[in-house]
Order: C-alpha cells, then sequence, then structure tokens
C-alpha cells in the first residue's frame, strides 16, 4: 500500500520541479501579469508615468567668477585666457511634466505654436488612445517633447500649465558643466596648436617616410579636433536650449469612477482600478497556464512516467532472476 502512494508522490514532486525549472529557462514571469497595466505609454523621451526624479533648481546666476579657473602664476598662454578669468556658468536644464488636460489633441498644437514663437522647435509628437473606467471607455492622450530657450523655460512652463485641469507632476534637473565645457576648450587649445606645428614640420619635410609619418599624425590630431569641436557644440545647444516634455492626459480619465448614480471617489476608485486591473492579471495568468504550462507538463511528463515504468518493470525482471537463481542454489544444496 505504502509503495504506490510513494511512488504517486515521486511523480507529482517530479512534475513540480520541472515546472518550476521551466518557469525559469523561458523567462516566463508569471507573477508580472498581476501588476498594474493601466496607463500604459508608448516608449519614448519623457512618455511615461512618474517621471524622473524631483530635482530642486535654483536660479542661475550668471557671470560668476569661477576661482576653480583662476590664471596660474608664471603661464601666459592661461593669463591671456579669458575664459580661465571670468567664466559664465554653462548649466543645461530640462523639465518634464504630466498635465490634465480637457482636449490633450487641441492643447499638443498650442504648445507647438507656443514653442515656435518663444524661438524653439518641437522635438516629437504623439497622440493615442488609452483606456480608463470599469468599461475600458477610450479617450485620447499625447505626449510631446519641445526645446526651447532656456532663458525663457519658466515663461514656456507657466504657459503649458495655464488653464490645466490638474498638474500631476512637474519636475525640473539642471546639470551644471562648466567645467566639462572648459576642459573641452582647453583640450580643443592644445590639439589645435599641435595641428599647426605639425602643418609647419609637414611643409619643410623632404624625406618620404618622414612625410607620411607626419601626415598620419596629423590626421589624427584633426579627427581628435572634430570629436571635441562636436562635444563642445552639444554642450552649448543642450545649455542654450532646454528640453521639455509633456504629457497631456484627457480630463475624462482622472474623473471619479460612476456606478449607478454613485461616484466613487479617493481609496474607492483606486479599489475599483485595483480589482479591474487584477482581474486582468489573473486572466492573463490562466490564459499562461492553461495554454502554456499545463500542455508543457504534459509533454514532459510522458516521457519521464514512460521511464519510470521501463524502469520500474526491469527492476521487477531483475528481482524475479535473482529470487530464482537463489530458489535453484537451495535446490542444490
Amino acid at each position: 500500500m505504502k509503495r504506490p502512494i510513494l511512488i504517486i508522490v515521486s511523480v507529482v514532486v517530479v512534475f513540480v520541479l520541472l515546472g518550476t525549472a521551466m518557469i525559469s529557462l523561458f523567462g516566463l514571469r508569471v507573477s508580472n501579469t498581476f501588476s498594474t497595466i493601466s496607463n500604459e505609454l508608448p516608449g519614448g523621451y519623457g512618455g511615461g508615468g512618474g517621471g524622473g526624479p524631483e530635482v530642486s533648481l535654483a536660479p542661475v546666476e550668471a557671470p560668476v567668477v569661477s576661482d576653480a579657473y583662476a590664471p596660474l602664476p608664471g603661464s601666459e598662454e592661461v593669463k591671456n585666457s579669458v575664459a580661465a578669468q571670468v567664466q559664465e556658468r554653462l548649466v543645461i536644464q530640462n523639465a518634464d511634466l504630466a498635465i490634465v488636460v480637457a482636449d490633450p489633441k487641441a492643447r499638443m498644437q498650442e504648445i507647438a505654436d507656443m514653442t515656435v514663437a518663444l524661438g524653439g522647435f518641437v522635438v516629437s509628437s504623439n497622440i493615442y488612445t488609452t483606456y480608463y473606467g470599469p468599461n475600458s471607455a477610450e479617450a485620447p492622450e499625447a505626449t510631446i517633447v519641445v526645446r526651447i530657450p532656456s532663458d525663457k523655460l519658466d515663461e514656456a512652463l507657466e504657459s503649458i500649465k495655464k488653464d490645466a485641469v490638474d498638474i500631476q507632476y512637474e519636475n525640473r534637473s539642471g546639470q551644471d558643466v562648466t567645467s566639462l565645457y572648459v576642459d573641452l576648450q582647453s583640450q580643443l587649445k592644445a590639439k589645435q596648436a599641435a595641428e599647426k606645428k605639425l602643418l609647419e614640420i609637414l611643409d619643410k619635410a623632404t624625406e618620404t617616410e618622414g612625410v607620411l609619418a607626419v601626415y598620419t599624425e596629423l590626421q589624427r590630431i584633426q579627427s581628435e579636433i572634430e570629436v571635441l569641436k562636436g562635444q563642445i557644440k552639444y554642450y552649448e545647444e543642450s545649455a542654450a536650449l532646454s528640453a521639455v516634455s509633456i504629457r497631456l492626459i484627457a480630463e475624462e480619465t482622472v474623473k471619479p469612477v460612476e456606478i449607478g448614480g454613485w461616484k466613487l471617489e479617493g481609496a474607492a476608485n483606486d479599489a475599483i482600478q485595483n480589482l479591474i486591473n487584477f482581474t486582468q492579471g489573473f486572466t492573463r495568468f490562466l490564459i499562461q497556464l492553461v495554454l502554456f504550462l499545463v500542455p508543457a507538463l504534459i509533454l514532459i511528463a510522458l516521457p519521464l512516467y514512460g521511464a519510470f515504468v521501463g524502469g520500474r518493470a526491469l527492476v521487477r525482471r531483475l528481482g524475479r532472476s535473482k529470487a530464482k537463481v537463489e530458489m535453484k542454489e537451495e535446490e542444490k544444496k
């Protein structure tokens, strides 16, 4: 009686272990299906939910005398550098916000027009359909990324938030790249001086090997100069034009859910939404279980069960053979 029970328990344990191994092997993450799936947004800059960590950005003061770049005694080259004596701070400012509006499509066009009027330009814009409420009603939603002159960033943000129903989040970040910018300029001057010297040597060179060596070095220096110029231009443009990413949410998607004339607000609204998300996630889990996990376990179990039956028969056969041999030996005795 105990033996069949042990066999059944062993088979069940083997199935469980194989199922766990398959889940790890194929990257199935069943628990992810229970996560919140509302407010999904397409990828891209500034397109998604809570944005980056909030950064408090103080007003930038310029010009500021930087002691870190004061002239070094005895160095005529540094003394003649104005950038080393008085350096305006170079700060890259960006903003990311989400606002609730009555008409996302119309508001997106207004933001684009405002950006052009302030001397900026639209980097990207996207309008799509989102779903909300117990009945999965459709509503428009939009994202737009613009670049605006940094000195007009405050004015632009005030214009963007004007007449908004609600501001879900607003993040501003600032990165001071003054030291990097000055260092790149110093490297550029050094490379340009080396380039000038190599050109002089190249004009005087007569031997073929010497000309080739100087020309090769000159090509390398000129390539590095172009890279430095590109980095300097990037920092200058990034500091001059601030990137602003705006998510435009339709007003109806944030209104309290109404069931039978009763409006669910606050915690009740969140609870209903969480229940909807859980139901969707649990349904996906059942589909994965029925259509993938169970058939996969059956496919693995069949050959294992066949091997188990064959092994059991072999053990019994060997047992019988051993018993016969023992009986013959006893008869001989």
